[in-house]
């Protein structure tokens, strides 16, 4: 068996640009499905060959997701407003919510439609489990982006270096709360602790076991994890909004 190896150097960066293309509000299905193929391909070419084992499949998409973190586009609240004019926080939020849950519905599509073919063809579900682990981090990676962004709305940035900024939206994922900064030592840590990665690692298996439905055969695999794609990205987004209002109300007032 080889070796299980974490992104690093070019092959973290192609990896992370994959990611980072597929967060984007707005992509035709056709390019969503290339670009989740692309991904599986860089999987496989890092040698990833023993996801059909739970413990692998999760030590990979929790090291994939903390590595691709970093490469995650947000934009700060003056580009938010310039790419969505005449919007108020309100409604600039549930946009960015909606958006982020049409485009995790958009990669669960994309993930079914792949693996409908890997059922009609021989070896059958060869390549499934790492279809499955891509599709994961790419969600993920879909709201990690919405995460930044609607802290920026509520005027609570996180912090701007890469690796400061990442572990923010990690522990921030993980827990489905916000990240409040003026907490001690928000934007400090440069490493995801042993206590975080644990809490990471136990929502990605949530996460990984819901989106087992993309499996299915045929295209209902799409359709069902489009809807709980949808619905969960919806979840954390009105989720971790409630908490950055509750948040912010205690924080001395920022105009934006």
């Amino acid at each position: 068996m080889e070796p299980h190896r974490t992104p690093s150097g070019a092959d973290g960066d192609e990896l992370g640009a994959t990611v980072a293309a597929l967060t984007a509000d707005d992509i035709a299905p056709a390019r969503r499905r290339q670009l989740l193929v692309r991904m599986v391909g860089q999987a496989r070419a890092r040698g990833i060959t023993d996801l059909f084992k739970p413990k692998a499949a999760l030590r990979w998409m929790t090291d994939t997701v903390a590595e691709v973190a970093p490469h995650v586009p947000i934009r700060d609240l003056a580009t938010l407003r310039r790419h969505f004019p005449g919007l108020d926080d309100d409604a600039l939020a549930d946009r960015l919510i909606r958006n982020a849950s049409r485009a995790t519905a958009g990669v669960g599509a994309a993930g079914g439609g792949v693996a409908a073919v890997e059922w009609a063809v021989t070896p059958t579900l060869l390549s499934a489990p790492v279809l499955l682990a891509a599709e994961t981090v790419a969600v993920v990676a879909i709201e990690l982006k919405l995460i930044g962004e609607l802290h920026e709305i509520h005027r609570m940035p996180l912090p701007t270096g890469g690796t400061a900024r990442a572990v923010a939206l990690v522990q921030s994922w993980a827990g489905q709360r916000g990240i409040n900064p003026m907490m001690p030592g928000v934007g400090v840590s440069a490493v995801l602790g042993t206590a975080a990665r644990r809490e990471l690692r136990d929502s990605l298996l949530r996460r990984f076991g819901r989106n087992l439905t993309t499996l299915g055969p045929f295209l209902t695999g799409a359709a069902v994890a489009g809807y709980l794609n949808r619905r969960a990205t919806r979840t954390l987004g009105e989720q971790l909004r409630k908490d950055l209002r509750h948040t912010a109300r205690g924080l001395p007032h920022k105009k934006g």
